[in-house]
């Protein structure tokens, strides 16, 4: 485990049925070496005694906006002060709404929007509610306004239903929370990332691209600018938003990614090949809008340039991570590109699983081997295939020394 000797967290407990599984999270935090003083919303009274917290952070618990306890009767302010973070496990659909839209009525709210330490959220909740449309433009908000999303996960629930919505085991916000507040693993490395789909021109109208959403792109931009990095960001159409603090170039085409990738590697230290390139482009695209007629169109198609394989014959290339979308036979086909291209990385899915989707699930394929990262949210795999990255490219610099 990192050395994150003399951290401390504010652990906030809210009232979903999860919130059993937060006493399991203050021992393993308090395992890892970090220090916990809870925080309990009244609904979560009523689920968890706050005896049983007190007895195993060993610290007395707050519920109240004015418990007299805190420097001045102000809890909200003075209990986040020197933390370096405010975890939230479980986040209730109905408290992340609060913090979508900067809602302060209880002592944890107010805490989180006082704070000056990052916010960790973890959250729990029935598949509808996770599914439903408001529920993903908060998670989408607290996201740009830069909180950390762990989880949820898939599984059974206490409603008796299956689906996403289940919270994290407290083994795993444990690790993640250790691994946020622990050394940043890629601080100061220069990333670049391509991501989206590029769009190849027909006419002045139609053209030519994929179902790519961007998603595992900008999340691999967040998750990289997590880790210390410093992030270029080339991306294809989307309606994404860039995290805050990564530098974001938008093109169209593959020859425009092409263009801007050449014109940005020079600095790469490592380039993670995430977009969904378009493999051919129409040779003479059309000024103006073809005309439907009862006649066949025919489009003479060219091969676009291979980005990925070009950055990595480069005389000193960065670190190169590439992807593959495959719809059968994924290890074969998967490794086969890795060794063809020359690659210390390739991550690699099953496209039809995860285009589009908020989740996804990995097999991550190198020099020692397949790793396979299992279902989660793309953000939740962003930061494991970081992590991943980090690792083999500090081996790699190792090596060079």
């Amino acid at each position: 485990m990192a050395d994150i000797a003399r951290k401390k967290v504010v652990l906030g407990v809210t009232g979903g049925i999860a919130a059993y599984k937060a006493a399991d999270l203050v021992r393993e935090l308090l395992r890892n070496g970090i220090e916990v003083q809870v925080v309990m919303t009244e609904a979560a009274r009523g689920l968890v005694a706050p005896a049983t917290f007190q007895a195993l952070s060993g610290k007395p618990v707050f519920t109240d906006m004015w418990d007299a306890r805190a420097a001045d009767n102000m809890a909200h302010i003075e209990l986040s002060r020197g933390k370096d973070a405010i975890v939230v496990a479980p986040a209730t659909a109905g408290f992340i709404a609060k913090l979508a839209n900067g809602l302060a009525d209880d002592l944890l709210s107010s805490l989180c929007l006082a704070r000056e330490c990052p916010l960790i959220l973890a959250p729990a909740m029935n598949r509808q509610m996770w599914d439903n449309p408001a529920t993903r433009r908060n998670i989408d908000q607290l996201l740009r306004d830069g909180a950390a999303i762990l989880g949820p996960a898939s599984g059974d629930q206490a409603c008796g239903e299956v689906g996403m919505g289940r919270m994290l085991e407290a083994r795993e916000i444990a690790e993640a929370v250790t691994t946020f507040l622990a050394p940043k693993s890629l601080r100061g490395a220069r990333v670049l990332i391509t991501a989206g789909p590029t769009f190849e021109a027909i006419d002045a109208v139609r053209g030519i691209t994929n179902q790519s959403s961007g998603k595992m792109g900008y999340a691999a931009a967040r998750a990289a600018l997590e880790a210390g990095a410093r992030v270029i960001l080339i991306s294809g159409p989307t309606s994404l938003a860039a995290p805050a603090g990564v530098q974001r170039v938008d093109v169209v085409s593959a020859r425009d990614m092409f263009n801007a990738v050449k014109k940005h590697v020079v600095n790469a230290d490592i380039f993670i090949s995430v977009a969904a390139v378009a493999d051919y482009h129409v040779v003479n695209p059309s000024r103006q809008k073809i005309k439907k007629t009862a006649s066949r169109l025919k489009l003479d198609l060219a091969p676009n340039p291979d980005i990925l394989a070009w950055v990595a014959s480069r005389p000193r290339p960065p670190f190169c991570v590439g992807f593959a979308a495959e719809s059968e036979h994924l290890h074969r086909y998967a490794e086969a590109k890795r060794r063809s291209k020359k690659l210390p990385l390739l991550a690699a899915n099953l496209a039809p699983q995860a285009i589009g989707s908020d989740d996804n699930e990995l097999t991550l394929f190198d020099d020692q081997g397949a790793h396979k990262l299992p279902r989660a949210l793309k953000e939740v795999i962003a930061r494991q295939l970081v992590a991943h990255i980090a690792k083999l490219y500090g081996t790699k610099k190792t090596r060079k020394l």
